[in-house]
């Protein structure tokens, strides 16, 4: 079964591993073009390049998947089954090529969290259990028949980092397990309109822009909580505080927790001893904030950033 695999971030990298791993063809890799990036704009390679690379496989990285001499190349190939895991929207021309199916691995429950930032939204929202899916794709994104899901807990701890890593590992085996179904002709799909009903409410996850980090203090404190939680460790939740000097603070939260009682001041005023604390108070409460990030700082816990800066 020859596979062409497509994808460009490290959650890719642990399925193109599993794949590999499991014994299965891969005749290509389909990652995204060069980027600089960072503050010496070096030209940066995707974590599915690198890997390919080590690897030795066929690698291909198009600025447009419509092109002839793109579309010429990966149908040199001849693909019998195509795999998507972290990569950009496929036209028609692209998906439909595999005479086997081309499938994606989603970062949630579908049809629940259709959308870029799936793993982020389910925390921000409170979710409690979150998951994987497999499925083939169709005209509209996320949208298309359903292969197989994982289901896993989101504990009151998690942030955007550790349930990416615990569904990195688990979408992997996901990957690999579907491929043994198509490759055993054992596929039994079902339509996502089958897993709604009337009253069911389809929460999307969007691509995650910088007013989407903004906290607003004037929300419960639990609710500021899981905001920080599902930006941790990228982008990161944000504030920007003023002081009684009239000087604004602005610092990213990492790390915080939730005090629920009943208090007298303003919502977004900071409370300080200058050694051991900051807290900030919201509509029903305060959040204790454990790990920040000033303004041309590095990230650190609050007590060792007190010991180098006082609040007026």
């Amino acid at each position: 079964m020859r596979i062409v695999f497509m994808g460009t971030p490290e959650i890719a990298v642990a399925s193109l591993e599993a794949i590999m791993d499991a014994g299965f063809n891969v005749v290509g890799v389909v990652t995204a073009p060069d980027k600089p990036a960072g503050r010496g704009r070096k030209i940066q390679y995707s974590d599915v390049k690198k890997f390919a690379l080590e690897k030795g496989l066929h690698l291909m990285q198009p600025a447009n998947l419509k092109s002839e001499e793109f579309l010429q190349e990966l149908t040199a190939l001849q693909p019998r089954v195509q795999v998507v895991v972290a990569f950009r929207m496929l036209p028609k021309a692209v998906w439909s090529l595999a005479p086997m199916g081309t499938f994606n691995l989603h970062a949630s429950l579908l049809p629940q969290y259709r959308g870029a930032a799936p793993i982020n939204w389910a925390i921000i929202n409170g979710e409690t259990k979150s998951g994987v899916t497999t499925f083939f794709l169709d005209q509209e994104i996320d949208t298309g028949r359903i292969i197989d899901a994982k289901e896993t807990p989101i504990y009151p701890d998690d942030t955007a980092g550790t349930l990416h890593d615990r569904l990195k590992t688990t979408g992997a085996r996901l990957v690999v397990e579907t491929l043994e179904k198509i490759l055993e002709g054992k596929i039994a799909t079902t339509e996502q309109s089958k897993l709604q009903t009337e009253n069911t409410e389809l929460k999307k996850a969007p691509k995650i822009f910088r007013e989407d980090c903004r906290i607003k203090w004037d929300r419960p404190a639990r609710e500021i909580q899981n905001l920080i939680r599902g930006l941790n460790p990228v982008p990161g939740a944000f504030t920007e505080i003023q002081l009684n000097n009239e000087e604004v603070f602005m610092m990213k939260v990492f790390d915080a927790r939730p005090i629920i009682e009943n208090h007298r001041y303003e919502v977004g005023k900071l409370l300080t001893d200058n050694k051991n604390y900051i807290k900030i108070s919201t509509a029903d409460g305060f959040i204790d904030i454990l790990t920040m990030q000033a303004a041309g700082k590095k990230r650190m816990k609050t007590p060792d950033f007190l010991r180098g800066y006082d609040f007026p």
